[in-house]
């Protein structure tokens, strides 16, 4: 049986600290209900500086500027232990704000971006430095709107403004007088998943030379709902993603599950690609700006930066195999059923320890697991704990009750299994698909076998069904076998030779005994 192969895999991240303050969903709630509460006077004394994210160790793992093993042996926090970090990652890049604002112009088809003059001046040569996009697209930047009309739509909410440093600098217009669904807000919030998007996989088709018009077929797993009042999630943010990254020749669709989206967008790559019907899938997402700064209000309690300014992005080629990328093993599968039961036992049992043992494979097998991946620093102050480590302790346990392991070994499990947790808290974004490309680098190294990438998914959220939700899938070194293995052996010939000798003796005989 041959496999389809992880070609490439590539990371982006964007510094948005005004966006926190303008779109995070904990934010305009508290602005809401408690316009006046001490939290929102102090926050902005919280926010980091580009080069602050930069230098943040974790973001340096994500753009693959470090290994993930790296922060164990680092000082903490990590927030006050700078490292000495690069914009530009092995994987990818970390984009400021101002940029970003430029990026939203250049994707933005309905003319809805709205960019002062001497703004859209000062990007658009930052911008084109990066060569990441064309000079057409470029050329979006320079049709720009006088910056009282823009104030004057921002003052009469006919649109959500774009600030840097308490300042207006542009806006985003509703695409509709009455329809919800296409309100400045909600414009907003699709526009920057779909900029994060593109970025991502412009960085994909750069860092790894790849012709984009040899893409078939993309899959974009966001938990972005694009539509209208009509068709509330009808969706295809892949092929409005697709065409900023010129690629041509691709179609594509969204697929959404909630954090578990990733995952299941990689076997459904997987799965098109071994059944012939696309040769390159790319699977990717942008990020989401409703969840910057979620855990802000303990942060600043706790007197530490507003560490969730970052809004993520991943974009990962899935091929035929070529005989040297790592496979993925599309006959081991881990899923959460209907009737698998929502206990994280459950779940761990149901994605991890069954699709194992049906493969007569041991935990212990499994060279990395890439569970839940959140960064501690962000979800420990709130109280929601270390949430890798709290994975890894499952999987260790599941490993202790099937006699893989000595109870005394299951503090050395996570370290030995895992790695520390590095992702944004982005929903989608950390759910086992960040560690993908060090995976793939570990494994053409010779420096690991194979990986477990885990997707879990809080299904309930959206009060359709109180179910959880989980998925799983194995990374695996190459074989080099790049043909369907074929049944030749001269057993097997002699067996057909003596079937067709006994079907042609019965045909005889019958013919003798007329």
């Amino acid at each position: 049986m041959t496999y389809p192969v992880i070609k490439a895999a590539a990371y982006v991240l964007v510094h948005a600290p005004n966006i926190l303050l303008e779109h995070g969903t904990t934010i305009t709630t508290e602005r809401l209900l408690n316009p006046d509460s001490e939290y929102l006077k102090v926050l902005p004394k919280y926010l980091r500086s580009f080069d602050d994210a930069v230098n943040y160790a974790p973001n340096q793992v994500y753009i693959g500027n470090m290994k993930p093993e790296e922060l164990r042996g680092y000082p903490t926090p990590w927030y006050a232990n700078p490292v000495s970090g690069s914009r530009d990652g092995k994987y990818g890049e970390i984009m400021p704000e101002d940029e970003f604002y430029g990026l939203l112009r250049i994707v933005d088809r309905f003319e809805l971006v709205e960019l002062s003059p001497e703004f859209a001046s000062q990007i658009k040569p930052k911008i084109e430095a990066r060569n990441l996009f064309s000079a057409k697209q470029l050329a979006a930047l320079d049709k720009t709107l006088d910056l009282s009309e823009i104030e004057k739509m921002v003052a009469n909410n006919e649109a959500d403004g774009l600030y840097l440093d308490g300042k207006l600098v542009g806006c985003v217009r509703a695409a509709h007088e009455t329809d919800e669904n296409l309100s400045a807000h909600v414009v907003f919030e699709n526009l920057v998943s779909k900029a994060s998007g593109a970025l991502v996989l412009a960085n994909l088709i750069k860092k790894h030379g790849i012709n984009p018009l040899d893409i078939d077929y993309i899959i974009e797993t966001s938990e972005e709902a694009i539509g209208d009042m009509n068709q509330r999630g009808g969706g295809n943010l892949a092929k409005a993603i697709g065409e900023v990254c010129d690629c041509l020749n691709a179609t594509g669709s969204d697929v959404r599950g909630f954090c578990a989206g990733p995952a299941h967008g990689i076997i459904h790559a997987c799965a098109m690609v071994k059944a012939g019907v696309f040769k390159n899938v790319v699977v990717l997402a942008g990020g989401s700006s409703a969840k910057l700064g979620m855990n802000s209000r303990d942060h600043v309690k706790k007197d530490m930066p507003a560490l969730e300014d970052m809004v993520g992005g991943y974009a990962i080629l899935i091929s035929e195999n070529d005989g040297v990328s790592p496979v993925v093993r599309t006959d081991i599968v881990g899923k959460h059923k209907i009737a698998s039961g929502s206990s994280p036992q459950a779940v761990i049992q149901a994605i991890v320890a069954d699709p194992l043992e049906e493969n007569g494979l041991k935990i212990t097998d499994i060279d990395v697991f890439a569970p839940e991946l959140q960064n501690p620093e962000l979800t420990v102050p709130a109280g929601a704990g270390d949430v890798p480590m709290a994975n890894y302790k499952m999987i260790g346990a599941m490993a202790v009750k099937k006699g893989e392991i000595d109870k005394k070994d299951l503090m050395m499990f996570a370290e030995k299994h895992g790695v520390p947790g590095f992702a944004p808290t982005q929903g989608h974004i950390p759910s086992g698909v960040p560690l993908v490309g060090h995976v793939v680098d570990e494994i053409k190294e010779g420096k690991m076998q194979r990986a477990m990438i885990i997707g879990k998914g809080s299904l309930f959220l959206g009060r359709m069904t109180d179910l959880f939700d989980g998925i799983s899938f194995i990374i695996e070194k190459n074989s080099g076998k790049t043909e369907e293995i074929k049944e030749d052996s001269e057993a097997l010939k002699q067996e057909i030779r003596e079937l067709i000798a006994g079907a042609i003796k019965e045909v005889a005989d019958s013919l003798a005994g007329r």
